[in-house]
């Protein structure tokens, strides 16, 4: 029970919180609304993917040798991106990289780094565990 409590933990700091930053910071157009629901989903499955797959990345020991997929805690470099540009007064409609109208709805580039994210925490990359 443990091992779920931490990933709950985890998906709400790592997962969530990171979006709803997003979200403060002027990503609320449709698409990212979308882009950020994709990358709390992403890293819910990660964390799912980890908890069942754990004991078979370990070999029979107590440890996981490498992780499938960036950890979600790699979520903290987009919190400090958008830290860094609330400092710099870059939110609302100043957001970095301005926005683009797309099918009559609104899309923040900068929200495209979201979907980077969330891809590679289910992607099947071995990353070595220290």
């Amino acid at each position: 029970m443990g091992r779920e409590l931490d990933s709950l933990a985890d998906i709400i700091s790592f997962g969530v919180a990171p979006a709803v930053l997003a979200y403060a910071c002027g990503m609320q157009g449709l698409y990212d609304r979308l882009i950020l629901v994709f990358f709390v989903a992403c890293g819910v499955s990660r964390l799912a993917r980890f908890n069942v797959t754990a004991d078979k990345l370990s070999d029979g020991t107590d440890k996981v040798k490498y992780f499938e997929g960036t950890p979600i805690p790699t979520s903290i470099v987009l919190a400090g991106l958008l830290t860094l540009a609330a400092s710099q007064h870059a939110i609302g409609s100043n957001l970095w990289f301005g926005s683009l109208k797309v099918g009559g709805y609104t899309l923040h580039p900068l929200a495209l780094l979201f979907v980077l994210s969330g891809s590679l925490m289910i992607s099947r990359i071995r990353i070595p565990k220290l």
